[in-house]
């Protein structure tokens, strides 16, 4: 056996990166239809080409490597063009929530530090007014996706340009560069953004095929929003890696996507539990010609059992998967396959192939099976930390292990039921908002006393966000006007579901305020 070194051998560390993932789909298909949107269809080859003019574009800019862009819009064809085109132009990524405005877009545009911002038509100027106020000092130009009567840059006519293409130049990136910064809220109203590296993602992109059974003959339609992760990095990117054919939707459009299904023969469909519940009671439904989809995930929560037997019973040819994780880790952690359902539909399944998971109980020993604790991730696919926050990366890891802030119980098979978030987050639509945000904006009005924001289960939003207000003596104050309030400042998903008022807040022998027994007391009188 030869043990000499080579010097002349491939590090394949320096190969494991996105772009030469694209590369290397290209390679065994290139006049395969990679990627459909409205009417404009890109096949395999047209799509690296549309990659490298914008990569090269990019690079026209002389940023320094590693600079911020920070990708504002709706989902389209070019928006996943941009991404491809930043990791292979060695920029970092930063999808942005569309629906953000004010304080709260101020706050990720800076933090992130983003020298360039791409905007969609509809947030152009939520982005130019931070500017003109000197709020995002980085902030060296915005470009548009798709073409207006300005003369701002395109994204789409670069894309589009390809009479005199030339393959963009490989500027030496590894798997350890980082590629994006994706932000999650946490406890506090500040979102951490946590940086992820080409080599994490693509180990994401294996572990989600092995899961998933995705297959290059599967014709995946794909409608959450691409800012969010498991879009982008549980569907998109992997699809794109195996040569799939990909039908992308701007929204998540019920009727559309059931008519899509049927027209175009789609075989694999990703939703949120917030749109799997209207499209299990439209209308059309029973009508409709659904049988060539054999795979439904869902994600970001354990799909309502009445929706999810409802749908298994009338398709019982439809695979259904449930994904959970989160984005630190890229962000499918594990899965309950369709063949699990029947035994433990209230399960989140087993970790993912390069996810090792363990659970540790209160006292910080590793719990026993069905005892509840926190469960925690070693995985190649976890962040490096989170970005501009070293203690809270520090708070994030212990001996190695990423701390999740989900409680679970496992059982002896190996299978992960949540119990209880430890991070006191909402999760609203797959979502999530820390309650504190919404809390500090209802503190605004003069008429409120205290408030407290909690998430109570809902079928079709997860969990719905609760506004429990105590007023001052005398005062008077809506629940319309809570809400309207909010929704000037917030966006539009943070806007409490409902709003209750009561004359005091539950509190302990401490002080501290009790948010379980309000949320048990909100979920009791629901049932």
């Amino acid at each position: 056996m030869n043990t000499t070194t080579d010097e002349s051998a491939v590090d394949l560390d320096d190969t494991n990166t996105i772009g030469n993932l694209l590369h290397r789909g290209v390679l065994r298909n290139p006049s395969a239809t990679a990627l459909s949107f409205e009417d404009r269809s890109w096949t395999y080859q047209q799509l690296l080409v549309a990659v490298d003019q914008v990569a090269a574009k990019l690079q026209e800019l002389e940023l320094p490597a590693g600079s911020r862009v920070a990708a504002f819009a709706a989902n389209s064809d070019i928006y996943a063009i941009l991404f491809l085109a930043c990791a292979k132009a060695g920029l970092i990524h930063v999808p942005v929530n569309f629906a953000l405005k004010g304080e709260e877009l101020r706050y990720i545009l800076q933090d992130s530090g983003a020298s360039l911002v791409i905007t969609d038509e509809p947030r152009h100027q939520l982005v130019q007014d931070l500017i003109e106020r000197h709020e995002l000092p980085e902030v060296h130009d915005i470009w548009q996706f798709f073409s207006t009567a300005s003369s701002v840059q395109s994204v789409f006519d670069i894309a589009m340009g390809q009479e005199n293409y030339q393959p963009f130049a490989d500027i030496g990136l590894v798997s350890a560069d980082l590629v994006q910064l994706l932000y999650t809220s946490g406890t506090t109203s500040a979102p951490k953004g946590a940086m992820m590296t080409h080599g994490a993602l693509i180990a994401q992109y294996v572990s989600a095929i092995i899961a998933l059974d995705l297959e290059t003959e599967d014709r995946p339609l794909i409608a959450m929003p691409l800012y969010h992760s498991a879009a982008m990095h549980v569907f998109l990117l992997p699809y794109l890696a195996l040569g799939a054919s990909i039908r992308l939707l701007a929204k998540p459009d019920i009727a559309e996507i059931i008519q899509r299904v049927e027209d175009e023969r789609i075989g694999s469909l990703f939703l949120a539990p917030t749109v799997w519940v209207p499209l299990s009671n439209h209308p059309d439904l029973p009508s409709r010609d659904l049988s060539s989809l054999t795979k439904a995930q869902y994600g970001a929560s354990i799909m309502p059992v009445t929706v999810l037997s409802r749908l298994r019973e009338r398709y019982p040819n439809i695979g259904f998967y449930n994904c959970f994780g989160q984005s630190e880790l890229g962000p499918l952690c594990s899965v309950l396959r369709p063949e699990e359902h029947d035994a433990r539909p209230a399960s989140c399944g087993r970790p993912v192939f390069f996810v090792e998971a363990r659970v540790i109980n209160s006292a910080g020993q590793i719990a026993e099976d069905g005892e509840p604790g926190e469960i925690q991730y070693r995985s190649p696919q976890v962040m490096r930390g989170y970005w501009n926050k070293p203690e809270q990366t520090k708070e994030a890891f212990v001996d190695g292990w990423f701390r999740s802030g989900d409680q679970v119980v496992k059982d002896p098979e190996g299978y992960i039921q949540v119990v209880d978030r430890i991070k006191d987050v909402i999760n609203t639509g797959g979502i999530l908002v820390a309650p504190r945000e919404v809390e500090d904006c209802i503190y605004e009005l003069p008429e409120v006393a205290e408030v407290a924001v909690v998430g109570v289960a809902d079928e079709r939003w997860i969990e719905a966000i609760t506004a429990i207000i105590v007023l001052k003596d005398g005062a008077v104050l809506s629940a319309q006007g809570i809400q309207d309030h909010v929704k000037q400042k917030l966006a539009n998903y943070k806007v409490p579901k409902r709003v209750d008022f009561v004359a005091q807040l539950p509190r302990n022998q401490s002080g501290k305020l009790l948010k379980r027994q309000l949320r048990a007391e909100r979920s009791s009188r629901e049932e």
